[in-house]
């Protein structure tokens, strides 16, 4: 019987602050079978904005 992966706080702090050091916005944490695995805040599909709220946005922006 193999023997159980246990994957700690510090390991995922590590994993999350070497990521971030690297440039990567990190937006969720998961676990998947041993593996920890950092999904970047960036892979968010964006919203297709009509010209005007672009516009107003590049506005406010300011």
């Amino acid at each position: 019987m193999q023997r159980r992966q246990v994957i700690t706080q510090a390991a995922i702090a590590r994993a999350v602050k070497g990521a971030q050091a690297a440039g990567l916005k990190v937006g969720r944490v998961e676990i998947e079978g041993g593996k920890i695995v950092l999904y970047s805040s960036e892979d968010a599909p964006k919203d297709s904005a009509s010209e005007f709220d672009a516009w107003r946005a590049k506005r406010d922006a300011r």
